[in-house]
């Protein structure tokens, strides 16, 4: 009897603090870039797009049964985890990357990797650093109060390469200031040199980026401490992307896949199990979600992928069973 009461309790789940606010509201607050092409970038209507913008459009498509019910709150590196503590925005989807001090000593915790990356540098192409290790003595743009500029002093002092920091505080400063010729060099994730050379650059074919990368930058939302049951949902909004993927549930076929055969389609689908009642969501919440943004596959291709402006290969952010570091646990 003891075993079946407890087996009652943990049936369904109860409604945090944090989706009891989000669905008084009627709206997911998400905390995203100011702008950066292929991750959080808005247009001149303000409509945003990019991989951080589909993730949190795909975690309100979940929670709240609408895509479009969520408030985008553009975020400097500085502003960006005070904005979270705070309660400013609900999660911060903000191409950051997943540090042991980040998670243990902001009062957040990650909810897992969205964008596996890493730091590069872009420099002109017609001077002669064709790699890394010849910036020796160089000045190198960086924005502070970033894994970057910590990473590139991580980086000239192993390598003994005196390499002078240049400093700005905006990003677009400091992309500014390189594309001005006031530094040697540039420096940021990789998927963010595409994404500036693409935008700013008067010919991207003018810059290229160096092949070294220097750190690992994995990319991924964040939510506040404390909450357990909307650190859940962020979590496994995010696998579900991706198991949506792996069994080839697109934004299109959504639909007909609930007539599917395949058991775990179905769990995925709300169709056989309920398995947003553990989540406190609607039985259909997935469902909700892929039909909202696309799985991840689509997301990433859409965004930075070969066929989009950034023109960014899958490489690392491939799914598990096709070279890649994406793996997800199952729902079930």
């Amino acid at each position: 009897m003891v075993a079946a009461a407890t087996m009652m309790s943990v049936g369904a789940a109860h409604a945090g603090k944090t989706l009891d606010a989000i669905k008084a509201r009627g709206q997911v607050v998400c905390g995203v870039n100011t702008g950066l092409a292929g991750f959080a970038a808005a247009d001149s209507n303000g409509n945003w797009s990019g991989i951080d913008v589909d993730i949190c459009r795909a975690i309100a498509a979940a929670t709240l049964g609408d895509g479009t019910k969520i408030k985008f709150v553009p975020l400097n590196a500085q502003q960006r985890f005070t904005a979270l503590q705070s309660g400013e925005i609900d999660i911060l989807s903000r191409n950051t990357t997943w540090t042991l001090t980040r998670d243990a000593s902001l009062g957040m915790v990650f909810t897992g990797t969205t964008y596996y990356d890493g730091q590069g540098f872009m420099v002109p192409a017609k001077g002669k650093i064709k790699n890394a290790k010849q910036l020796k003595g160089t000045t190198v743009c960086v924005q502070s109060g970033t894994t970057t500029e910590k990473n590139l002093t991580d980086f000239s002092r192993a390598n003994k390469l005196d390499i002078k920091p240049v400093v700005f505080e905006k990003v677009e400063a400091a992309t500014g200031a390189y594309f001005a010729g006031r530094c040697q060099s540039y420096t940021t994730d990789a998927s963010g040199l595409a994404s500036v050379r693409n935008k700013e650059a008067k010919n991207p074919a003018d810059h290229i980026i160096l092949p070294e990368l220097i750190s690992k930058e994995p990319l991924g939302p964040s939510v506040r401490r404390g909450d357990d049951e909307w650190f859940a949902i962020a979590k496994w909004v995010v696998f579900g992307l991706l198991e949506a993927e792996e069994y080839g549930i697109t934004q299109a076929n959504v639909e007909q896949m609930k007539a599917s055969t395949d058991p775990a389609v179905l769990r995925i689908l709300g169709v056989t199990e309920d398995t947003g009642k553990l989540l406190g969501l609607e039985k259909d919440w997935m469902a909700k979600a892929i039909k909202a943004t696309g799985n991840y596959g689509e997301i990433f291709e859409r965004n930075v992928g070969p066929s989009s402006a950034l023109k960014l290969p899958r490489g690392v952010n491939n799914q598990w069973n096709k070279g890649g570091l994406m793996y997800a646990p199952p729902i079930r």
